[in-house]
């Protein structure tokens, strides 16, 4: 490696060694933890609740594959781009950067949102929100990622632990007042397929996709904290799919318990679904203490998909598919300048107020790269069957082949629930490939993935033997 590489690679460096399976299993929950509190209800409103459930399983089951296939690609290919490297290694660079275009509009994107909700849930406390309370929390949490991964990923599994006990505890309460009548009180409408199960007939479950995906979305996120990693080829698999197994626990526990104990046509219309699901059962002092816990578990999935926008766009700076000053490290190996820059324009974003257009924006964008992360692992199994895999996923090719069409039907979920949303992030990707073919294409610092993971081989080789 040439000494213009070193003294490249040298600058753009993350600290290795931090965290082990159960940490990055916390960075997974607490990346999806704030769609279990609100969001995913809005799906009853446009399914009823057995449509929801449909829409709910399939949007399961979509997950648990791709997770699966993500566990394999992570464990073979470690490096701190996540779904962007898979793709860059199957399909070359420009689908590589295409891939990771799309997971940069989720994750840039989200936190906006997020960060509406977070201001409405301080309102509700204390009466102030607006520009100042999303500026707060931009600052705070991005503050405390520059002072360091590990602490920041300390601090992100405290404050998640809160939220999941929020949410266990409503299940506990709720179960002495579940009624499956409940579940089933939204009013029969002339749609195509309606029935008591399906008040708002098959439609309904189309357009109920997006809003099933907030019980999982983001916890894919998880290998773009590879590199930091005590020992990626185990812990990067491990942590995804443990962080699955417990999400698909605690969607059972909302979806089920709080339609099942406050009534689907209520939720479905509610900001705040276990809190009013608590009031309405007479659990007046534990819906206080939900409503202020629901606030931990915004501020998780705010607080770690910053993390994880920071580590894909340090990725792609560092490939030169971003400006590569992006991709500069601090003395505490924190990527300062991934951290920020993402997070004026997600403040600029957040000003609009339209936290519901924005969450659905992100939704596409997510969509989009899960089906390239799964057509990813078909093409590698075809591509590079002698591929070194520690870890394999179960069912191989057809697995990731469901991850696929179910992504696929999903996208065209949004667009029946939210064609704007469509049309925007359409914009948004037009423009992010016009720099790309216009520009950055010309300026990768290297030719192939191969070539980009040899380069970061020697550097953490040489790192390793200067210390």
């Amino acid at each position: 490696m040439s000494n213009n590489n070193k003294e490249y690679l040298a600058q753009r460096q993350l600290k290795g060694g931090t965290a082990g399976w159960l940490l990055l299993a916390g960075l997974g929950v607490s990346y999806v933890i704030s769609g279990d509190f609100a969001g995913w209800n809005f799906g009853i409103a446009e399914a009823g609740w057995g449509g929801f459930a449909i829409a709910a399983v399939l949007m399961a089951i979509m997950y648990l594959t791709l997770v699966l296939s993500l566990a394999e690609m992570s464990a073979a290919i470690p490096a701190a781009g996540g779904g962007y490297s898979f793709a860059r290694q199957a399909m070359g660079p420009a689908g590589g950067y295409l891939t990771g275009l799309a997971v940069l509009i989720e994750y840039a994107l989200a936190p906006a949102a997020i960060v509406i909700f977070i201001g409405s849930a301080v309102e509700a406390l204390t009466g102030f929100n607006g520009p100042w309370v999303y500026a707060l929390f931009y600052l705070a949490f991005v503050g405390i990622h520059l002072a360091g991964v590990g602490e920041a990923l300390k601090v992100m599994m405290v404050i998640s632990g809160l939220a999941v006990l929020a949410i266990i505890a409503t299940a506990v309460v709720l179960v002495a007042n579940f009624d499956a009548s409940n579940l089933f009180d939204v009013a029969v409408t002339d749609a195509a397929g309606a029935s008591d199960f399906l008040p708002l007939g098959w439609y309904g479950v189309w357009a109920a996709l997006p809003f099933a995906m907030w019980l999982f979305l983001a916890v894919e996120g998880v290998p773009l904290a590879a590199e930091e990693a005590k020992d990626p080829a185990k812990d990067v698999p491990k942590g995804i799919i443990g962080a699955m197994l417990f999400l698909l626990f605690t969607a059972l526990l909302v979806v089920v318990l709080v339609p099942g104990a406050g009534g689907a046509q209520a939720m479905g219309s509610s900001a705040v679904p276990l809190v009013d699901a608590l009031n309405v059962t007479g659990n007046t002092s534990l819906a206080t203490a939900v409503n202020i816990l629901g606030l931990a578990g915004l501020v998780a999935s705010f607080f770690s998909i910053i993390y994880g926008y920071s580590r894909l766009v340090f990725a792609l700076s560092r490939a030169g598919y971003l400006p590569r000053s992006l991709s500069i490290t601090t003395e505490r190996k924190v990527p300062a300048r991934a951290l920020i820059v993402p997070a004026i324009f997600g403040f600029v974003v957040s000003l609009s107020g339209e936290g519901d257009l924005i969450l659905a924006m992100a939704v596409v964008g997510a969509t989009v790269s899960y089906a390239l992360m799964a057509l990813s692992h078909i093409m590698l199994r075809i591509k590079q069957p002698d591929l070194v895999r520690p870890y394999k996923t179960p069912g191989g090719m057809i697995t990731s082949g469901v991850a696929l069409v179910l992504s696929l039907i999903a996208l065209t979920g949004v667009y029946a629930f939210d064609p704007r949303a469509f049309l925007y992030t359409v914009v948004l990707f037009f423009i992010g490939a016009a720099y790309y073919f216009g520009y950055s294409a010309k300026h990768l610092v290297t030719k192939s993935a191969d070539e980009e993971f040899a380069m970061l081989a020697d550097a953490e080789a040489d790192l390793a033997a200067s210390n």
